[in-house]
């Protein structure tokens, strides 16, 4: 068991949680991530380990609650405790001393770039982060980055906040201005995935994507988190769960991703509606 040691709302249906987990926070590498079961019947999910406090053997996950499995547990609050939480899991990422590297993250996808961040400035290299979100109220993490990576650019698809438009426009626009990067990292919608490698490809730009594929044992053993890269096919949880963009099939990942679609959809609808009489009885 896991206690919950702090929670804070980062965005709409979005929380950060300091969950105790000092094994996990002393192995840690920035990239890698833990499987999470609120319950004996419950999914498995899998979450990247936004940040590590080794003193207070503690590690953060940032949760968006879109099906019942995540609902369920950004329900859970201080004290309480998660029943399984397995890591670190998944490959390190691989960071070079002193390169230049544009860090960019798409709503909750910025979790996930943010310990990237902060792990290529430990080895003294020039950080620029582009973090987007459909609203500033979806915009997460920029106070954090703005504290550790050289330059913090934020787009929002209203303009409500930064530049309005898309990631892929800011990252056009750096390029545009004579800004030259050794890698790209970008992180968040498959959609946006896409669109970054297919503006750095032509122009040969290292390129490098995390997946969130469905997921089940995270050691490699049930294969649902296969994904095809460069022709052949690999596990995101062992093999990943980085890779180098311009070599994954996103449309089939993404066909992949719709295929318990309505299943998920039915399990929310029962989930919201024994929440709402839940609500009414007490």
């Amino acid at each position: 068991m896991h206690r919950i040691l702090s929670k804070d709302i980062l965005a709409p249906d979005v929380a950060r949680f300091w969950i105790e987990g000092a094994h996990i926070a002393r192995k840690r590498k920035p990239g890698q991530f833990v499987i999470v079961r609120t319950s004996e019947d419950g999914e498995r999910i899998p979450l990247t380990i936004a940040d590590v406090d080794k003193q207070r053997g503690a590690i953060s996950i940032i949760v968006q609650g879109v099906g019942k499995s995540t609902k369920q547990l950004n329900a859970l609050n201080v004290g309480d405790a998660i029943l399984d939480v397995a890591g670190p899991l998944g490959r390190g990422t691989e960071i070079h001393p002193n390169a230049r590297v544009c860090c960019i993250g798409g709503g909750i996808g910025t979790a996930v770039v943010y310990p990237i961040a902060c792990g290529a400035k430990a080895l003294h290299g020039q950080v620029v982060a582009i973090v987007g979100g459909r609203t500033k109220d979806f915009v997460i993490l920029e106070k954090e980055l703005r504290a550790v990576v050289d330059r913090v650019i934020v787009t929002t698809d209203d303009g409500s906040a930064g530049a309005k438009g898309l990631v892929t426009d800011a990252l056009r626009g750096l390029l545009a201005e004579g800004a030259t990067f050794d890698e790209v990292v970008a992180v968040g919608p498959l959609p946006m995935m896409k669109a970054v490698v297919a503006l750095t490809k032509p122009l040969g730009i290292k390129t490098t994507v995390s997946l969130n594929p469905l997921m089940v044992d995270g050691t490699g053993m049930c294969g649902g988190c296969r994904v095809s890269v460069g022709g052949e096919q690999k596990f995101v949880c062992v093999d990943g769960p980085e890779f180098n963009g311009h070599l994954v099939d996103f449309d089939e990942l993404g066909a992949r991703l719709r295929a318990y679609r309505e299943q998920e959809a039915e399990s929310l609808r029962l989930y919201n509606e024994r929440v709402a009489c839940q609500a009414i009885s007490n």
